[in-house]
């Protein structure tokens, strides 16, 4: 109830004494997700009533803790452990029958009665070797692909839980954002956000109707002006101008740690100009050096509203 609660606070206040089936039916109903984008920034500007936004973030966006992020690991991949039963059960078998072959041997090598059964024990021992062998391999493959996917989630619920600005009265976490919108994350100097910035006007309307939203986050201390045509003729896509780059990360030390580790892991340096594009469901789906392909996200991105929005919300590309 945490949650959903949340969901709807987001779009704006809501008659707290509906039931759970209509915060789901409002969630799922194509006709509110049609319009769940555009109520963001209408709703932001409003002042949020009563509670405080210092009140909302703590109180609905906890850390998980590492059971809950193994839980969401078993959940991606249902049948390791499974795997892994088997890989830890065939090295004990081989294990003990590469035993009762070493001590076969040494017999059939201490008694020259028995010289004839050595051939035969040394290809049991081999193949016992090998299996353990095979089976330690496939065991320290899948624990590694384990711990990798454990660290990622780990790094992904450190992101759902970074802040962001959307007006004065307003800070929510990046998590409250999930199936809601795609964020793209820019990094770097001001220069950088602002080229960035020019880059994507053309593909402004496409990129909201697909959910985008831009958080630039300037590394050199300096904070990029943007430049909004105010003119009559403009009115509406300046609106929409701002509506794609509204938000602007708070706390600016986590943020610049949690950018950090991910250089640090994908051999970029520090000081690079890098992008970072968000699934629907919060997962990190693609990455760079330089500006953000604006048109890339454009081709291959779904809508979010439409006949097809519930169906592609899942094909927003595979996780890094």
């Amino acid at each position: 109830m945490a949650s959903m609660a949340q969901f709807c606070y987001i779009l704006g206040p809501s008659n707290l004494r509906l039931k759970h089936s209509s915060f789901r039916f409002c969630f799922q109903n194509p006709i509110y997700r049609k319009n769940a984008l555009s109520s963001i920034s209408t709703r932001f500007n409003a002042k949020p009533p009563l509670l405080s936004s210092s009140i909302v973030c703590s109180a609905a966006n906890k850390p998980s803790s590492s059971s809950e992020i193994r839980i969401r690991s078993e959940v991606l991949s249902p049948f390791r452990s499974l795997r892994m039963f088997f890989y830890l059960a065939f090295i004990a078998s081989g294990s003990l029958g590469g035993l009762i072959a070493t001590t076969q041997l040494i017999a059939s090598l201490t008694n020259p009665a028995r010289s004839s059964e050595v051939a035969d024990t040394l290809t049991s021992l081999g193949i016992d070797i090998g299996a353990v062998s095979v089976f330690a391999f496939l065991y320290f493959r899948e624990n590694t692909a384990k711990n990798a996917q454990l660290a990622r989630l780990s790094r992904e619920e450190s992101l759902s839980n970074l802040k962001l600005r959307v007006n004065e009265n307003k800070i929510i976490p990046v998590s409250s954002l999930r199936g809601i919108a795609r964020l793209v994350i820019c990094s770097g100097p001001a220069s950088f956000i602002l080229e960035s910035f020019k880059l994507s006007e053309p593909f402004t309307e496409r990129l909201l109707e697909r959910g985008v939203l831009v958080v630039p986050f300037p590394t050199d201390g300096n904070s990029p002006s943007f430049e909004f045509d105010e003119s009559e003729d403009m009115k509406d896509i300046t609106a929409k101008r701002k509506k794609l780059w509204q938000l602007n990360p708070v706390y600016v030390s986590e943020w610049t740690e949690w950018l950090n580790e991910q250089k640090k892991l994908a051999g970029v340096s520090p000081e690079s100009p890098v992008y970072l594009s968000l699934r629907l469901d919060g997962r990190v789906r693609g990455s760079g050096v330089g500006y953000p392909p604006w048109n890339a996200f454009v081709a291959q991105l779904p809508p979010v509203k439409g006949l097809w929005s519930g169906l592609l919300d899942g094909m927003d590309g595979r996780v890094l």
